[in-house]
């Protein structure tokens, strides 16, 4: 009688010799070298002991951010993983929502993928800033909710959340596309210059749209 897992049998053999103390050492270096980068960027930032969102403020967090990664080997899954690693707050003492977000944004616009999904529904505490300075050709889809200034300063790729986002939600965008499948929060579009917000369902309120295009249930709603 014909045996279909025939064929199978030569990987299933080499399966119980996968290195798998390897795969988890290399695992855990790639998250040790962006628990790194990150504290070069807390580092930074807590030299003035508190941290507020100011244009230049996020700017050249930004900056830094790029700056420190650049050495870090890592891929989109790393990305997904190392998110969970600064909700564990376990080896990182000091997860400020803002720089984290940024950080996460950094990784996201270096990857090598242009395609990347974030897998956050079990995340305890949201990050701001995702999709921040996401450029043409990028797509990054959030599973669950993403904090505040959720695409802002967007230039022209496509962000996704299958959640609820918080207030300044594609805030200073010039390009680009941002889906959020259910509610946002205040000042929605501040200062837009152009691209589209696509809403499922209720707008807390809008920012003062320079440009662009808001939907609220596929409805435009903005600018006046």
């Amino acid at each position: 009688m014909f045996n279909p897992f025939e064929d199978f049998k030569d990987f299933l053999s080499k399966a119980k010799n996968l290195p798998l103390d390897r795969l988890a050492a290399a695992h855990d270096q790639i998250m040790g070298d962006l628990a790194a980068g990150y504290g070069k960027l807390v580092e930074q930032e807590l030299k003035s002991l508190v941290w507020f969102v100011e244009h230049n403020r996020v700017i050249e967090a930004y900056k830094t951010a790029t700056e420190v990664i650049k050495e870090v080997s890592y891929d989109a899954h790393s990305i997904e993983d190392f998110c969970y690693v600064l909700d564990s707050g376990t080896d990182i003492p000091y997860l400020i929502s803002g720089p984290a977000g940024i950080y996460i944004a950094a990784l996201c616009n270096n990857a090598d993928e242009d395609a990347i999904v974030l897998r956050l529904g079990e995340m305890k505490r949201t990050l701001h800033f995702l999709g921040y300075r996401l450029p043409y050709g990028k797509s990054l889809r959030v599973e669950g909710d993403a904090g505040n200034f959720t695409g802002s300063a967007l230039q022209g790729g496509e962000v996704t959340v299958t959640g609820s986002t918080g207030d300044w939600a594609g805030a200073g965008m010039t390009e680009g596309k941002i889906s959020i499948h259910k509610h946002c929060g205040r000042n929605t579009g501040e200062w837009m210059q152009g691209g589209e917000i696509w809403v499922g369902s209720r707008i807390r309120g809008l920012g003062r749209v320079a440009s662009g295009q808001i939907y609220q249930a596929g409805e435009p709603v903005g600018p006046a």
